[in-house]
């Protein structure tokens, strides 16, 4: 019975060994604080992250939608309101995407159904906002 409880902590403790190995980032090993502090051009690929977790299709009252998709570093915006479909390219601004419509610098940012004014979306918590009374979420 000892040799079995010998046998089984070592084995234990080389399968543990290798699993932290495995989980080990090469930054990590290499004493350095990561890529993103030795390279500056890193930083904006991270602030367009939260911005390109919104992409793909959100949904209005009516019919109506957002859809966001990326063209390069820029986004490619389709709005599909009660006066119909419009296309519009936009730029990561930090933690919105903003465009320009009708000669208006706009934005679209993250926020509950609340936030948008819109009876039809006041239960919803997951929504793209461009203004008050302009919204679209997801369930």
């Amino acid at each position: 019975m000892t040799n079995s409880l010998l046998v089984l902590t070592l084995l234990m403790t080389v399968v543990i060994a290798g699993c932290e190995d495995r989980n080990r980032h090469p930054e990590a090993s290499s004493g350095g604080t990561g890529a993103q502090s030795e390279n500056p051009t890193a930083a904006p690929s991270a602030a367009n992250n939260v911005a390109d977790q919104r992409l793909g299709k959100w949904i209005g009252p009516e019919g109506t939608y957002l859809v966001l998709a990326k063209n390069g570093a820029r986004y490619v915006i389709e709005i599909h309101s009660l006066d119909g479909s419009a296309t519009y390219e936009g730029t990561s601004a930090g933690d919105r995407i903003e465009f320009q419509r009708n000669g208006k610098t706009e934005s679209i940012h993250a926020g509950s159904g609340q936030e948008t004014g819109m009876k039809w979306l006041l239960d919803k918590k997951n929504c793209l906002i461009i203004r008050t009374g302009e919204g679209f979420c997801r369930e």
